[in-house]
């Protein structure tokens, strides 16, 4: 019997616990799958893709740097994946074409929903790269009061915040070295934790009853979350909550059944 085959893809991987999650997932729903982390060098993207599915792959997961590079790959894409013009997920489907969605948005917003409202909060996000563009909309969606975009590169900011001025009107990019207000919430999306790097950011951002979420995860708390710790956040979240949340969206939309999030949450905290 051939087992179905899925991966996730992104450059580096070996931090990745997407194969333990969704191992986790199939076991708990009956499913005979394999599942594996795959490092691909950026300048092979296309090619290595085309080959997985090629060779009887059934879907994908993307991470970073990858997410855009999905969007432009994908033969077809969700609404979700067109209004962020980024893809976390890629299907094959039955005609051999490729479609790409976008299960990011869901994953963080369910998880920071857990820790805090998000109508009528004003919400920073730092960073202006595919992961940020997978879950603006499904913020803007919980009817924030505003949301400000931050990045190093502030025309990458500017683009964004534009990009999204046809869905909510009160979005705005500001340079880095010019933010200097306090957030109700914080998302960092960048990879900035990933390698261990501080971001050069005012700590005037943050207040008593600021909420930090650090899209990344690790056994210890986030070099961005220690940091926002120490300038006295209220709260500070990890992603750890959105990995689990946005994979099992994708597991559904590759396998057709929901596995239970919380119990694997767990179970990856608990073997980090």
């Amino acid at each position: 019997m051939t087992i179905d085959q899925y991966a996730v893809v992104g450059h580096p991987i070996s931090h990745s616990k997407s194969p333990a999650i969704h191992m986790q997932f199939a076991q708990q729903t009956n499913q005979i799958l394999q599942y594996t982390a795959i490092d691909i060098e950026p300048e092979l993207f296309d090619e290595k893709i085309k080959a997985f599915f090629k060779n009887g792959g059934k879907g994908l997961n993307v991470t970073v740097p990858f997410k855009e590079k999905a969007f432009e790959l994908a033969d077809h894409l969700s609404d979700r994946a067109k209004t962020a013009q980024a893809v976390n997920t890629l299907i094959l489907n039955d005609d051999g074409s490729i479609t790409g969605d976008n299960t990011d948005g869901k994953g963080l917003v369910n998880d920071l929903l857990n820790s805090t409202e998000l109508k009528g909060k004003t919400i920073l996000v730092i960073g202006a790269g595919g992961a940020s563009k997978g879950v603006l909309l499904p913020i803007i969606e919980q009817q924030p009061k505003s949301i400000t975009i931050v990045n190093r590169t502030f025309s990458k900011a500017k683009s964004l915040a534009e990009q999204f001025s046809d869905f909510y009107q009160n979005i705005q990019a500001v340079e880095l070295d010019k933010i200097n207000e306090s957030f109700d919430v914080i998302v960092n999306a960048t990879s900035a934790s990933l390698q261990g790097q501080s971001l050069n950011i005012n700590a005037n951002i943050i207040a008593e009853h600021t909420v930090c979420y650090d899209m990344m995860y690790g056994k210890e708390q986030t070099v961005f979350n220690q940091w926002a710790s120490k300038q006295g956040a209220k709260k500070t979240i990890d992603g750890l909550g959105m990995l689990v949340g946005q994979a099992a969206f994708s597991f559904y939309l590759w396998r057709g059944v929901e596995p239970q999030t919380q119990i694997v949450m767990n179970s990856i905290r608990e073997n980090m």
